[in-house]
């Protein structure tokens, strides 16, 4: 089982950046699992924007690759999102996910533990 909860979330103006964290808390070594961040805007379907591997192999979706960077510091347990240039369309929920027993890229559909979110607001 994986214990994840998120923060850095808050509200910003366009352009802004901020830096999203979530620390791990699972029995598990590293090497069995891949985390992530998924967001879930307004009326609209939780979707993932970016995934890690234990070895730092990452992807992030077209549509925030470049403002958006995943990282994440094994030796504290923590993921990390950093968010620059910010869109009044980047405004979510954001969550923290992991995938257990991940080979390689699992998947969206793969990461099935999930925090509780923090909110990210961007205005214009």
């Amino acid at each position: 089982q994986v214990h994840l909860v998120e923060s850095g979330g808050g509200s910003v103006q366009a352009g802004g950046s901020l830096r999203l964290s979530c620390e791990v808390s699972t029995s598990s070594h590293r090497d069995d699992y891949c985390l992530g961040w998924f967001r879930q805007a307004p009326g609209k379907e939780r979707e993932g924007i970016a995934g890690i591997d234990a070895d730092g192999s990452s992807r992030i979706v077209g549509s925030v690759q470049g403002p958006f960077t995943i990282s994440q510091d094994n030796s504290k347990n923590t993921l990390y999102l950093a968010m620059n240039n910010l869109k009044p369309e980047d405004t979510a929920t954001y969550y923290c996910a992991a995938a257990l027993r991940c080979l390689g890229w699992p998947g969206w559909n793969g990461y099935r533990y999930f925090g509780q979110g923090t909110q990210v607001t961007v205005s214009s």
